[in-house]
């Protein structure tokens, strides 16, 4: 145990599947602990099959199980609840992504699996949570996103609700999961027994929007702006987002703009004003931040010390000088792809070394005989279990 791998030491058992569970456990992964993915036999965790496959990997399933080992088992088989027997043994975590129910039929429920490991922390992740009208009704992060009031919280200027594209929900929920979970670690240490963790997406999702959703409640609608002006502005040639909502960046605004006098204007005049004049305040600025490039208004930002930046594609990112003195993003090969795919580091974690466990997402049951032999399987055992289908090799 270390600072740089303060899980080191721990067992994880990781059931869950998609991203939010799968991501939460990786974050353990690239902390230390030693992740072992159960994956059913075939496609394995469904995230392996979102958007563009590239062998047995999507962009999902590297991002989701960096870090982990994959063992590609049969859990409707009598043989194969034996195997997962055998790997909760001494486990400290035990993850499970499968809606309301379906766990306990497996029989693999937080009462079952604690009665042979008490301390272990058991999480569930759920869409709507574990009880409620809702509980057993399937959910994806578009489907919060439209629940909690997200999506129509997210108009654009034509008016339409519109989805967070980047899984916003499912992400938010991995980390919120990943807190509480890291925070029951440490009280573990004190305690005799270990907990139950339940966490939803709804959950998740909700306490994102805390702020939205409560001054929205507070001013009967939608949520008024923080400050005028503040936004996206079209440029000459792309886009920018300009920030200047308090009296001396709005003057430095007005300079930048060469219209110091617009600083005098009285209807101006200060941020209560200005946010009760908005359509006027926009009426001058828009057009004006439209005349020039966004070049030109990089250069005058900067100089007048204003919160701005162009809005960048993610090609033009990964390609930013800030980007690459930061050492933001660690290019890593992986199995079955044509080229090095770019891993953001994690935040206040050390970034995955190329050719190192941390920096490889595994394939399905690519560890699945080494995970048997580690958990006191012979070789003929281990060829009985995939001999007869309960678990699954890959080649």
């Amino acid at each position: 145990m270390s600072y740089d791998a303060p899980f080191a030491g721990l067992k994880v058992v990781d059931l869950s599947q998609g991203i939010a569970g799968p991501y939460c456990a990786m974050l353990l992964a690239q902390q230390g602990a030693e992740v072992i993915k159960v994956e059913s036999i075939g496609d394995g965790d469904w995230a392996r099959t979102l958007g563009v496959r590239y062998g047995s990997h999507t962009a999902f399933s590297i991002i989701g199980n960096l870090g982990k080992r994959s063992i590609s088992l049969d859990l409707k088989s009598e043989a194969g609840k034996q195997v997962l027997w055998r790997l909760l043994a001494g486990a400290d975590v035990f993850l499970e992504g499968f809606r309301p129910g379906v766990v306990r039929r497996l029989g693999f429920d937080y009462a079952a699996v604690s009665a042979r490991e008490p301390r272990l922390l058991y999480v569930s992740i759920s869409g709507f949570g574990q009880t409620g009208p809702l509980s057993e009704r399937p959910a994806m992060d578009p489907v919060l996103q439209a629940y909690t009031g997200m999506m129509a919280e997210n108009r654009g200027e034509d008016g339409i609700p519109h989805r967070v594209p980047v899984i916003v929900v499912d992400m938010s929920t991995a980390l919120y999961a990943h807190q509480a979970l890291s925070a029951a670690l440490y009280a573990r240490r004190d305690e005799t027994a270990g907990r139950y963790i339940d966490v939803s997406l709804m959950q998740s999702a909700t306490a994102l929007q805390s702020i939205r959703l409560m001054a929205c409640h507070l001013e009967g609608g939608t949520m008024k702006p923080g400050g005028v002006p503040g936004g996206v502005f079209r440029t000459a040639d792309g886009w920018m987002s300009i920030i200047a909502i308090n009296d001396r960046d709005w003057v430095s605004l007005c300079t930048a703009m060469d219209m110091p006098a617009l600083a005098q204007n009285a209807r101006f005049a200060t941020p209560a004003l200005r946010l009760a004049n908005e359509a006027a305040v926009y009426a001058i600025v828009r057009p004006a931040i439209a005349a020039q490039p966004s070049a030109h208004w990089s250069e005058r930002l900067t100089t007048a010390k204003l919160m701005h930046e162009r809005l960048n594609s993610y090609a033009d990112f990964l390609e930013q000088p800030q980007v690459r003195e930061t050492g933001l993003i660690q290019w890593l090969d992986q199995a079955g792809l044509p080229q090095k795919v770019p891993v953001p580091a994690l935040p206040g974690m050390l970034p995955p070394q190329p050719d190192t466990p941390r920096a490889e997402a595994p394939v399905p049951g690519q560890h699945s005989e080494a995970i048997l032999a580690e958990h006191g399987y012979t070789a003929a055992e281990i060829a009985a279990l995939v001999g007869d289908g309960t678990i699954a090799v890959a080649r």
